[in-house]
């Protein structure tokens, strides 16, 4: 069994100190160590500073946010009615709706109560928006179908 430590420096002095790292609480991440070097590898990092947490939450919910937005935004310019199109906004719509579930449930107990119901509202707004979208998907094909059929009547 491997065993897990941190390294942590001291304010006044260049020594460090090792501790065990299943003891601590904290907000776990994984890096995602795309870059090779010679140095230590990092398999998690545990961030007990709650301030901090607070910080990489947020920042890493905006990106998460601004993904979503910029999809709908490309499907309401695009106008695109494939399969695809579909396919797209109902894989984004589950995502979503995951992602609703994690920030409930994961990130409660480290952000505060009022930002997470501002939170979950912006992740409202973008639920609709997607099913809008797909309905919109949906219904557009049927109706430049009776379209066809009324033959051009109209009053």
């Amino acid at each position: 069994m491997m065993k897990h430590y941190s390294i942590i420096k001291g304010k006044f002095d260049n020594q460090s100190m090792v501790s065990d790292c299943q003891k601590r609480n904290g907000y776990r991440l994984v890096p995602k160590n795309n870059v090779e070097y010679d140095g230590i590898m990092v398999n998690q990092l545990v961030i007990i500073n709650q301030s901090f947490i607070e910080k990489v939450l947020k920042k890493k919910i905006k990106r998460k946010l601004d993904l979503y937005l910029k999809l709908i935004i490309d499907t309401l310019r695009e106008g695109d009615t494939s399969s695809d199109a579909g396919v797209t906004l109902r894989n984004a719509l589950n995502d979503l709706s995951r992602y609703r579930d994690i920030v409930e449930y994961k990130y409660q107990k480290y952000l505060d109560e009022k930002y997470i119901s501002l939170l979950l509202q912006k992740i409202a707004l973008l639920e609709h928006e997607l099913k809008q979208k797909l309905i919109y998907m949906i219904d557009k094909p049927a109706m430049e179908e009776e379209e066809k059929s009324v033959g051009g009547r109209r009053r």
